[in-house]
Order: C-alpha cells, then structure tokens, then sequence
C-alpha cells in the first residue's frame, strides 16, 4: 500500500511539472538468478533525459518545486547516478529523498540556479536508475508481471511505477528506446513498442539473447508495455494509403493460432476503415497484437503492442456466435483506433479520460456500424446505455463523465465515462452533421499530435472548425444523473389561416446540477403514408427572419430550460405523427405527453429512422408490461380488457414485422424483443424483481402463441447452410431462429 491510498485527488489540483523528458532508455535483464537466494529476479535500468522548460529557466530564481517520482513499495532501489556521477544513499545525500511512494529529487540541485556567470548548466541533465522487481511475486498484476511462464506489463494507469521511478503520469511524453534481455528458452519472443532495430545473442552467453525496440513517437508510460515469453505468430500484411508496407503479427500460445484468421481480418478493416473515414494512416512499420489467457485487464492499446486476453481475440465462425465474431471485430478496432485517439492525442490527466475512451468507443461504434446492419448496432448501443449506464446514472456512484475527484483511479473506468462519454461525442456530430464533424476531428488532430490535452481541446477544435458556438456542450462534461426531456405537442391555426404544429420541449436534471444543457433534439413529422413532411420552422416570436426550411429531418437545439419550436405545415395537411428524438440523439429519457397506442402503432409500422421504429414497440411494451405488473398487485386473478387489447394489438403489430420482406432478420429479432427488466426495475419504485420476471415470462409465451404461425414459415424459409457467411441476410436469418 502506499501513502496516497486513501488520499482524494481533484482535478483543480493539476499542476504541469517545470520539466521535459527529451528521451528515455530502458534496459530489461529478465530472469536473472540472484546468487545471494538463488531467485528469480528482474533488473531495470533507466536513463532519463531531463530539460527544464523555458518558461521555468525564465524564471529560474524563484522557488521551482521539487520532483516527484513515482515508485512502489515493491520496487527495490540499487543505484542513482546523475550525469554520469552515482549518488550514495546515504546521510549526506542532498540529490532525493526517498518516500513510501516514490522518490523526491531536489531540483536545485538537478538545475543549479541560473546566474550572469554560468547559463548554460540549469537547462538539462541526465538521471539514471537501477532497480530490482519480481515480476513472478507481483500479484497486483499491474506494472511488470511473470504469469504460465510469460512476462507481461500492464502499465494504465498507474502500473509503471511498479517497474522502475518515474514521472506516472499522462502528460509526461517521451521518445522510448527498450532493450530487453532473457533466455532463449524461456523467452524467444521479446516485445516492446515501436520498431524493432537490433537483436542478437547477447555478448558471453549464448544461451541469451536481446532485441532493442525503438518508438519514435512520444508517448507517455502508461502506453509502454512489454511482452516475453514462448509465442508464436500469425502474419499477414497492409498496404496504408501512401502505399507503405506494415507488418502485422498476431502472437499466441502456439495452440491458438489457428484461431486468429478473424481477429487479423477485423485489425485490416479497421486501419482500412480510419483511412478512409477519419484519414488516419498507421504510422510505424509492424503493428503487432498479443493474445494470452494470462493478461488480467481485457484488452490495451499501447502503442504498436496491443495486448488482450485471449477471450478477446481467439474466434472462429465454428466456435463462436455472431455476436462473439462482432465483439471481437470491435474490440480489436477500438484498441488499434486508440492510436490516433488515445496515443497521438493523449490525456493531459486522468480526469480526462473520456477524452480518450468516450471519443474510440464512438469510432469502434461507427466502424461496427459500417461493417454491418447500421440501425441494429445503433439500437443496441442505445439499450446498453439505458440498461447499465443510466443505472449507473440512478444509483450511489452516480458521477459526471468527468469527475472532480477520485479516491482511486480505476473507479474511472466506468459505463458512464466510456458510454455515456460516446454519445456526448455523438451529440458533436449531430449537431455539425457528417462533414462537420470530420473538419472538427482532422483540426483536432492537426493542433495537437504529440500532445496530452483536455476535453476543452476537443470542444475548440468542433467550434473552430464550424463556426458554431458549441459551449453549451461543456456541462455536459460535469453534470451527473440522466436529464428528462418532456415533449408536447399542439396544432393550432394562425391569423392568416395556416396551420401549425407547435412542439415544447422541457429539460430537466436534478436541482443541484445548475442550469440547461445543449441538447440535440432530432425529429420529423411523418405524414399518413409514413414519409417525412418537409419542416418549416418559424422564428421565434419577436424575432424577425424568414422561415427555415429544414427538409424532412431537422436536429433542434435545446438549449433552454424550456423552448417551443413552430412549424407551418403544408395547407390541407391531416395531423402529422411526430417522430422524436430520431437515431436517440441525445442520452435522455424522453416522455412525449399526448402520444396515443395509435401514434406509436403508426411509428412502429412506418418510422424511417430504426431506432424511432425500434423505441415505438419498446414504448408500447414497456406501458404494457407495467399495467400488468400494477394489475398483479391488485388483482392478480382478473383480467382487464383495455390490457387484452393492448396485448393484441402488440401481437399484430409484431406480426407485420416479422412478415415485412423490407426489413432485415436482425432488426426484427430486436425489434419484437421485449423491454429489459433491467430498464422497467428503474421505472418502478420498491421494484419487486421477482414478480416482474414473471410478468415479462409470461407475455413472451402469450406473445410466442399468437405468432407461432409467422415463426414457423420464417423457420421453413430458411435453408440449412452448408458454409458459414457473412453478409448481412444470412446473419439476419440466424438472429431470427
């Protein structure tokens, strides 16, 4: 344990360090045998290259703050040397001191303080560490660990100071160069970040070898790893854009690789995939993956050494359902997306981690998107969100995506701040639009490659690349809870004898959390042959400007506690049904007063927009399941015949799905599925969970009765597949059976 166990840190605490590391050289002497024990033990060297910042030699005679490195209890310090001269531990040392967590370097003495005679001796130095580890005893499994006889790293977030002293923290970048050293037996596979430049036996001992790995982008630790140990690979290859060559390899334990065909066809289509969509080309010459059962985090993207368990990777189409060969697909995509948003751009610190995670999730959720059915994996992102992550909203660690403080950092690591997080991101490119977004995100990456930076960066970036005030979005960074948003609805005809659809919006959160947020609202009214009427926004009232045509769909701004927006509908028009929050472009709970059973039957039958389809049906179920369940609690014997009705008619409407030629099997399969019990337990004070399984059983079963006829044609339909593909009527045929 260290001394900051229990100590709260706060995000208004930041402070940069006075410091750059220019480079930073490691040497690994692994599986060493301590000749005074005869154990295993590891030995690291490391050499940092320190400059002290401009601004902080500007002002180099006032008081500069020592330095802190961070270290671990378990990390055994044998040597400090500063520019070549080895300092003792001892009384006398006046270079550091060391603490439970670390090391503290006297910085006056690391950079003597400038004066007219001497300028030149303040600005760099060179600080070198040894240590001694015990990968095989490091049960934290954070940092360097031995596990079936392989090394492994897991470094984020605050894993390296379980390796050596150093500045644990994301905004420290540097250029790493790794020598690994280790048996040839135990280890013929040595791997680090980068490229690999050198390797070799190592000089007076054959039975040794080592292999030197140099990454010329800066990084900071938490993105360093290494990997030892008795793999094999499968290879393959990628042309990037410019028509660079990049080696790829996926290392397993030899009896895996046979099932790593998939994971390698999922890493080629995502680098294919950035290309085209965000114009992100790979940067290095191999790019390399590691799949083992002993890795403890899931899955990590450092740099060029993505590492996963093997649950993670190892798939094949005979072992796997197609939900498994999708979740492989995406993981793999997020990890290696990571290397633009995650290691080129990085967190400044860790309260910004949805910077990184919020911004990949909705890239991995984009690219999934692109590879298969666009409305079914929009629909099940959506019902993730509202089945684990407005719980998550609802409950005791409630937290912003952004939190002001942590007691301990992998309570981070949260439905809210990588879900929740996405669609904050997705709202960015509701309300720029496509190609708004992409300009947003291509200046992102422009300003600030190489860099660690906040969540205000990003926000810039989509203003200054769009000319729109975006501000309004920030809040959404530190409120917590789910915002409410009530919408009404009211036909009226003017003076001039038009008529008008007026739609209100109302915003609500808790009343602690301050003032509206900017929400994206999208919409349209459809007409009675189910196609969107073209939208003529009025201007506010007061305001003078002309109507805005806004097409068939238009994303409103809400912006305010409470907005009315007002559309002027074609002359002779019968009452429009209103399609709200289409595509769920906001993560609210929307309540729409005034809309009947007719309304959302209507939806359900004829919504363009899937998810606005998807949610009619999940809208009449949820309201029927929770009639059954108030019912049970009084009159458990009785039945109640606007129920009855409410049931058939979700049975009917069920049916035209399923017989619909037009729509795909894996949007039917969602879309007559009911309501997770999850989702109805919040809806429901002093929930009975018991009680409420047993109402959702039983109308699957009445449900399952009444369509037998139309799930038994679709079974006949289907023929027995002799081989196993891919595209998108075949998997939909699966997803229905």
């Amino acid at each position: 344990l260290t001394s900051n166990m229990n100590k709260e840190t706060f995000r208004s605490d930041y402070r940069a360090l006075p410091i750059e590391v220019a480079s930073y050289h490691l040497q690994f002497y692994l599986d060493i045998i301590d000749s005074a024990n005869r154990t295993e033990i590891t030995i690291v060297k490391s050499a940092i290259e320190i400059d002290l910042k401009p601004e902080f030699i500007a002002a180099a005679q006032q008081n500069i703050d020592d330095l802190f490195l961070n270290g671990r209890s378990d990390v055994k310090l044998l040597s400090v040397s500063l520019n070549g001269a080895r300092i003792l531990d001892d009384e006398d040392n006046i270079l550091w001191v060391a603490v439970a967590d670390g090391l503290v370097f006297k910085t006056n003495v690391l950079f003597p303080f400038l004066d007219k005679t001497n300028q030149s001796r303040c600005k760099k130095c060179k600080l070198e560490i040894e240590v001694q580890i015990d990968p095989k005893s490091n049960t934290l499994l954070e940092g360097l660990y031995k596990s079936g006889g392989m090394f492994c790293t897991q470094c984020e977030a605050e894993g390296f100071r379980g390796i050596t002293y150093f500045f644990d923290r994301p905004d420290i970048l540097t250029i790493y160069t790794v020598r690994i050293e280790a048996s040839k037996v135990q280890c013929p596979v040595l791997l680090s970040n980068g490229n690999k430049v050198e390797c070799g036996d190592v000089e007076g001992d054959s039975e040794r070898h080592f292999a030197v790995w140099q990454d010329p982008f800066p990084k900071p630790c938490y993105l360093f790893a290494l990997v030892a140990g008795d793999l094999k690979a499968k290879t393959d290859s990628f042309i990037t854009c410019s028509g660079k060559a990049v080696s790829l390899f996926i290392w397993t334990p030899e009896k895996d690789v046979d099932q790593v065909a998939h994971a390698m066809s999922s890493l080629k289509h995502a680098m294919r995939w950035d290309e085209d969509m965000f114009g992100r080309e790979y940067d290095l010459e191999l790019f390399n993956i590691v799949a083992v059962p002993d890795f403890n985090m899931g899955a990590m993207e450092n740099k060029s050494l993505n590492v996963f368990n093997s649950r993670l990777v190892l798939g094949t189409p005979l072992s796997c359902t197609d939900a498994e060969l999708d979740r492989i697909q995406g993981i793999i995509a997020h990890e290696y997306f990571h290397n633009w948003t995650g290691n080129r751009v990085t967190c400044r610190d860790w309260f910004q981690l949805t910077l990184k995670e919020g911004l990949t999730v909705y890239r991995d959720q984009e690219f999934t998107s692109c590879r298969g059915s666009r409305s079914v994996k929009r629909i099940q992102d959506v019902l993730t969100v509202r089945t684990l992550q407005f719980a998550e909203d609802a409950g005791p660690t409630a937290h912003p995506i952004r939190p002001d403080s942590y007691l301990k950092m992998d309570n981070f690591y949260s439905s809210t701040v990588y879900r929740k997080g996405a669609e904050v991101v997705r709202m960015y490119e509701a309300l720029l639009g496509p190609a708004g977004f992409r300009a947003g995100m291509d200046l992102y990456f422009a300003r600030h490659d190489g860099q660690a930076v906040t969540c205000e960066a990003f926000l810039e970036a989509m203003q200054d690349a769009s000319g729109q005030d975006l501000r309004g979005l920030l809040s959404w960074y530190s409120r917590k809870g789910t915002p409410a948003v009530t919408a009404e609805l009211s036909r009226e005809v003017d003076s001039e004898g038009q008529v008008l659809l007026c739609l209100q919006l109302t915003q609500s959160l808790p009343a602690d959390q301050g003032g509206p947020l900017l929400i994206p609202f999208r919409m349209a009214l459809l007409g009675p042959d189910g196609l969107p009427l073209p939208l003529c926004l009025l201007p506010p009232p007061g305001v003078t400007a002309l109507p805005q045509e806004l097409g068939p769909e238009a994303v409103l701004r809400l912006a305010e506690s409470r907005q009315q927006f007002v559309f002027r509908l074609p002359p002779s028009s019968p009452s429009p049904v209103a399609s709200l929050l289409r595509g769920f472009s906001a993560p609210v709970r929307l309540t729409v007063h005034g809309q009947t059973d007719e309304d959302l039957l209507f939806l359900l039958a004829h919504d363009s927009d899937a998810f606005s389809r998807f949610e009619a049906g999940q809208q009449l179920a949820r309201q029927l399941l929770l009639g059954l369940y108030a019912r049970n609690l009084v009159q458990p014997e009785e039945a109640d015949e606007a129920l009855v009705r409410a049931e058939q008619a979700l049975a009917a409407a069920f049916r035209g799905l399923l017989v619909s030629p037009q729509l795909d099997g894996q949007f039917k399969a969602l879309a007559v599925s009911l309501p997770a019990r999850a989702e109805l337990q919040g809806l429901i004070p002093l929930c009975n969970p018991l009680a409420l399984h047993h109402q959702i059983a039983g109308l699957a079963r009445r449900l399952a009765a009444s369509l037998r006829t139309d799930w038994q044609a679709i079974a006949d339909g289907q023929q027995q597949e002799q081989k196993y593909y891919q595209e998108d009527d075949v998997v939909g045929g699966r997803a229905l059976r």
